[in-house]
């Protein structure tokens, strides 16, 4: 049997969103990825979004501000090496008019005069190798070629010409990061070699959606792991842990609440490899407004110790 490349367990954290140019690669950035080892993380996913201009634009212009530059992603996959973790690069695709990248998408068929599939995937590829070439020169430990990209899921056949691609230039492992309810409709899993989702399911919704997962996982063959998990610090928030806008006030405990019961429900499943929580800034708050912050990191609230004992007892021994 091939060895499981993400034994002994992804104990991760996603840092560095949304990757605005000039906030990496300085003092502040450095402190917020030292403070992130404190929750006993061994992998880091470190994202970075190219923005384009609507969701039927054709360009991805990752070379153009707000994108960090290549030197800030050099410097932080550097940093996170240097601090003994491995790596994730996770270059994304947002939308500039504040469109979910979800929608980005285009006619089933060409149409002369509209934007098309093609043209789309022939800039988002050039993007995406971009980032290979950086993950194999740095020595990335593993790539993620998209996120939540819903409507572009069934593009099977561009998805398998990017992921060729890829290979060509990167010798790590490959994901893909598909959206919440989505990993039975990926039909090319066979493609990567490494399964991941976004994990926001509602705090009364896991064992269904892991029963769901599970025949699909076991059908790839691959191992899983959730690319993103996790919940605002909110009332509220554990039945909407995707919703970032949602009303409600700061509440440490709730977040910790979710942890609680997301932990115990996938601890149950051993085909879960781990997580790659969301999210770990890099203009950290200070730790005595932790209680203020109603947003996902759980950098200073409750959530932050049970998530290192989750850690530390999953990647002991």
């Amino acid at each position: 049997m091939t060895a499981n490349p993400l034994a002994p367990y992804v104990a991760g954290m996603t840092w560095g969103w949304t990757g605005v140019r000039g906030t990496w690669a300085a003092p502040e950035a450095a402190a917020s990825m030292r403070a992130m080892t404190g929750i006993g993380v061994n992998w880091t996913a470190i994202a970075y979004a190219a923005v384009q201009e609507t969701a039927q634009s054709t360009v991805v212009p990752f070379r153009e501000e707000p994108t960090v530059t290549d030197d800030e992603v050099v410097w932080a996959i550097r940093e996170a090496k240097s601090l003994g973790l491995k790596v994730c690069l996770k270059p994304v695709v947002n939308v500039g008019d504040g469109t979910w990248r979800a929608y980005i998408g285009f006619f089933d068929w060409d149409v002369p005069g509209e934007p098309t599939w093609g043209d789309w995937f022939a800039s988002y590829r050039e993007f995406i190798v971009h980032s290979a070439r950086i993950a194999e020169a740095e020595g990335c430990e593993m790539l993620c070629v998209g996120c939540e990209m819903v409507r572009a899921d069934g593009r099977e056949a561009e998805w398998r010409e990017l992921l060729a691609s890829v290979r060509e230039v990167y010798s790590g492992l490959v994901t893909y990061n598909c959206d919440k309810y989505q990993e039975d409709h990926v039909t090319w899993w066979d493609a990567v070699d490494v399964v991941s989702s976004s994990g926001y399911y509602p705090i009364d919704r896991w064992e269904a959606e892991l029963d769901r997962i599970e025949p699909v996982v076991a059908a790839s063959g691959k191992p899983f792991f959730f690319m993103e998990a996790g919940c605002p610090s909110r009332t509220g928030s554990p039945n909407r842990p995707n919703d970032w806008s949602l009303p409600g006030d700061p509440s440490g405990a709730e977040q910790a609440r979710y942890y609680e019961a997301m932990f115990a429900a996938c601890d149950a499943r051993p085909w879960v490899g781990g997580f790659m929580l969301w999210d770990w800034p890099p203009m950290l708050y200070a730790e005595a407004d932790a209680a203020a912050n109603d947003d996902y990191c759980p950098y200073g609230k409750p959530a932050a110790d049970l998530i290192a004992r989750h850690y530390a007892e999953r990647t002991a021994g």
